[in-house]
């Protein structure tokens, strides 16, 4: 009889936690028609019809799943490479090492194709295939707010990411910059909050201990037994609550959040392999069964990771230095009746899995567009949070138009998640039984535009770069540019 050795790892409580700064951030989607801009995946090679790109998928209850491809997912891929590599501009298809979009200019021929009733094109949903946000300049002569960074066509693959045609990196969307942009408006306002929890219910809590004393207790557990413990644990905590405050639950930008969350914890609790070439060290590979207490519950969330923010002396440009995310964690104690408390401390399974993961980011969002995608929205609301902090709006001249205007502009537009069904792995480690469950998830905003995160370009290399790039030499209605 094994059942004296029966020990178990509770809840895995997962977290993103944006840390933002001079005012919190929020987040938001645009995906549809709401009497304004349609906003859908038209010319990308697959048709989202305004749905959320990503692999989850939610259905009218508001229960959250993995979205499964039907059919060959090799095949399917393929075909909408090549109808993307049909459709897409040549000019914007080429890899660019520094591509340029000037905001106000984008805004202005949206906010035409609204007034005209026509569609908003792929080219303008991402972001002329933008992979990631690396600088950020207002010029003043022409009151240009323009964003920077490499581009590349992209199509959308077989698992719904919008990805680049040549590297995979998911590409940013114009659905997060605007959400982005709203959170930290011209008139000042921002969003103090962002928090999105996947919980366990404090009954289902309470449920689950008396679930794991009663089968302790018993002294008939054993080798076997494994699946039939793992769906009492489940059976007994019950449907998680999804809940996100601070931005629309309805977006795109919710839907990327919930996604990394989840599969960051079917990570961490050895439920799914990382992406192949990548070596992470899970928490499940390190957990010790006596080193964790029977009511300990583990907390994981992202927070931006820059080595530091460069503005050049005028404040008129900025560049983003360092990897854009990294993951930490820390322990809670679960009560008789339910109740977390946080302890303060880290548990070294816990901290090994998350130094591994941090590690490991950049390879992740090589491999899975998804990661690339988190990076990508915290980019986008960094950058945000630097257009408010230095007031471009103002002096831009530049309200946001229909960017700020969900009548004519929608973004919420999906079905919001609500709930999703706990995971939990089972695994023997010696004579011990552990069954850790993936639990909650948490975004705390905090100051990633800090004083002391942010550091003067002396060598004048930001300003350099803002010099070289002409705007002379656009024509009317054009908003990109290599």
């Amino acid at each position: 009889m094994l059942g004296r050795y029966l020990r178990n790892f509770a809840l895995s409580c997962a977290a993103i936690g944006f840390m933002l700064t001079c005012q919190s951030t929020a987040f938001c989607q645009i995906g549809g028609n709401a009497g304004g801009g349609n906003i859908g995946g038209g010319n990308a090679g697959g048709n989202t019809g305004g749905a959320a790109t990503g692999g989850i998928e939610v259905d009218a209850l508001g229960v959250l799943r993995s979205r499964t491809i039907s059919g060959n997912a090799a095949l399917l891929d393929r075909q909408r490479f090549a109808a993307a590599q049909a459709s897409i501009n040549k000019d914007l298809q080429r890899p660019s090492r520094f591509r340029k979009i000037s905001l106000t200019r984008l805004e202005k021929e949206v906010d035409k194709l609204i007034a005209a009733g026509q569609p908003i094109p792929a080219d303008m949903q991402y972001l002329a295939g933008m992979t990631k946000i690396t600088n950020v300049f207002f010029y003043p002569e022409t009151k240009d707010i323009v964003i920077a960074g490499p581009a590349e066509g992209y199509y959308i693959n077989a698992a719904n990411h919008v990805v680049g045609m040549k590297s995979g990196l998911a590409t940013l969307q114009l659905q997060d910059l605007i959400v982005a942009l709203r959170c930290f408006s011209p008139d000042g306002r921002s969003t103090q909050l962002i928090s999105c929890s996947i919980d366990p219910t404090q009954q289902g809590l309470a449920n689950f201990r008396d679930t794991y004393s009663q089968i302790a207790r018993s002294g008939k557990f054993q080798r076997g037994m494994e699946n039939e413990v793992v769906e009492l644990y489940k059976k007994s905590l019950g449907m998680q609550q999804i809940t996100i405050n601070g931005v629309s639950t309805r977006t795109n930008f919710a839907r990327v959040l919930v996604e990394a969350d989840y599969d960051m914890k079917l990570i961490g609790i050895g439920l799914k392999a990382p992406p192949q070439g990548v070596q992470i060290t899970s928490f499940i590979e390190k957990a010790k069964p006596n080193s964790v207490a029977q009511s300990s519950l583990q907390r994981w969330f992202f927070q931006p990771d820059y080595d530091c923010v460069h503005v050049n002396e005028d404040e008129t440009a900025m560049e983003l230095v360092g990897n854009g995310v990294k993951l930490v964690g820390e322990d809670e104690s679960v009560a008789g009746n339910g109740q977390r408390q946080r302890t303060g401390g880290v548990n070294r399974a816990s901290m090994a899995y998350c130094n591994s993961f941090t590690r490991s980011y950049p390879q992740m969002a090589q491999k899975a567009p998804l990661w690339g995608e988190l990076r990508n929205v915290i980019d986008l609301s960094v950058v945000a949070a630097f257009i408010q902090k230095m007031d471009f709006y103002a002096k831009a001249e530049w309200n946001m138009g229909v960017f700020a205007d969900e009548s004519k502009l929608a973004v919420e537009v999906l079905d919001a998640p609500t709930q999703v069904a706990p995971v939990a792995n089972a695994v023997w480690k010696g004579n011990y039984f552990m069954s850790p469950i993936a639990g909650g998830v948490n975004i705390q905003p905090r100051v990633a535009l800090n004083s002391d995160r942010i550091k003067t370009d002396e060598d004048g290399k930001i300003d350099k770069i803002k010099n070289e790039i002409q705007l002379s030499n656009l024509v009317e209605g054009q908003w990109w540019w290599d």
